[in-house]
């Protein structure tokens, strides 16, 4: 697998996954940086919580804790708990900033809805009814369309 911006290749990863009874790892092989890196991880399956099936989980190699996703930070996969002082950019934001976003956040975010309601394979209605997600892009247009843009400059500019 390869990534790459502005059509130059970026990084590569390869991984082998293993499920033979007794055996069970994902191998990945990958550079970070000019440092070449090779390591396995456990895999472990568990019945579900319906008790139908199975599904699959990594265990981590730093935390030996069970998980569905790996993280990587400073270039290994592990749990997210392997990681000090992390944090998902929403739990930094300011109040004011999350303030902002939950009451003008449906303005700024308004020309991606728009392309969003208008993709070729929306499925906007279902056996005669609007889909959820239609339902909730409309809302969300509906809300951004309500937004007086001079409010929001006035609560940019004077703070009120």
């Amino acid at each position: 697998m390869t990534w790459s911006r502005r059509g130059e290749q970026t990084g590569s990863i390869s991984f082998t996954v293993s499920t033979f009874e007794g055996n069970e790892y994902l191998k990945l092989k990958y550079k970070f940086g000019d440092e070449p890196r090779e390591y396995k991880i456990r895999l472990l399956k568990k019945p579900t919580n319906l008790g139908i099936g199975e599904m699959w989980f990594f265990r981590c190699p730093s935390t030996g804790k069970l998980c569905r996703k790996l993280y990587s930070i400073g270039g290994y996969f592990f749990h997210r708990e392997a990681f000090k002082g992390c944090f998902y950019e929403t739990q930094i934001r300011s109040k004011y900033a999350r303030f902002l976003d939950s009451n003008y956040g449906a303005y700024f975010k308004s020309e991606s809805l728009y392309l969003e309601a208008r993709k070729k394979h929306l499925k906007k209605t279902y056996a005669g009814k609007p889909t959820k997600k239609y339902l909730k892009l409309s809302k969300e247009i509906q809300k951004a369309e309500s937004i007086d843009f001079r409010e929001i400059e006035m609560r940019l500019v004077f703070g009120k």
